[in-house]
């Protein structure tokens, strides 16, 4: 059984995923991709928090300022790599 933290992070993460994809729109695939930037964003910044000893705004073991961070980051590098749909298919 996973640990209440990482099902804590889980959540955060796949929160801020589905609310980027309401305030920028797009397909469901797109859906998919910035929830798979969110989780590996938001590990790259709890990781980068314990590696730091970044303490801002943790809960428990939960760097949650550097995860938040991490997954934000990752979720515009998401949406400007992948680019924006230009023509509306028929």
């Amino acid at each position: 059984m996973p640990s209440p933290p990482i099902v804590f992070g889980f959540l955060l993460a796949t929160l801020y995923g589905a609310l980027f994809h309401l305030i920028f729109g797009g397909s469901a695939r797109q859906l998919a991709l910035y929830l798979l930037a969110s989780w590996l964003g938001f590990a790259v910044g709890q990781t980068f928090g314990a590696i730091f000893e970044v303490n801002a705004l943790a809960i428990g073991v939960l760097n949650t300022f550097t995860a938040t961070s991490g997954a934000w980051l990752a979720l515009f590098i998401t949406r400007f790599l992948s680019g924006r749909e230009t023509k509306e298919q028929e």
